[in-house]
């Protein structure tokens, strides 16, 4: 079976879009972590070790996003 070019980027951009999915969810459940644990009286630690990931995880989700979504010239 022959690949094109076309399919080859396609199956790259399917791939992408799982990774950002799966990345944001992560994200999304960290925030909620956070949240409750900041609601309390939490390690401080831990809690920064939780928003250091966060933050780990926003920039992934940044990267992917550009290279999916490249910026258009005008």
């Amino acid at each position: 079976m022959y690949v094109t070019q076309w399919q080859a980027t396609m199956n790259d951009d399917v791939m992408l879009l799982k990774q950002l999915d799966e990345l944001k969810d992560q994200h999304r459940q960290l925030d909620e972590e956070i949240n409750s644990l900041a609601g309390g009286f939490a390690d401080e630690m831990a809690l920064a070790r939780l928003k250091k990931r966060k933050l780990q995880l926003r920039d992934m989700i940044n990267t992917l996003e550009v290279d999916l979504y490249p910026d258009q010239p005008a």
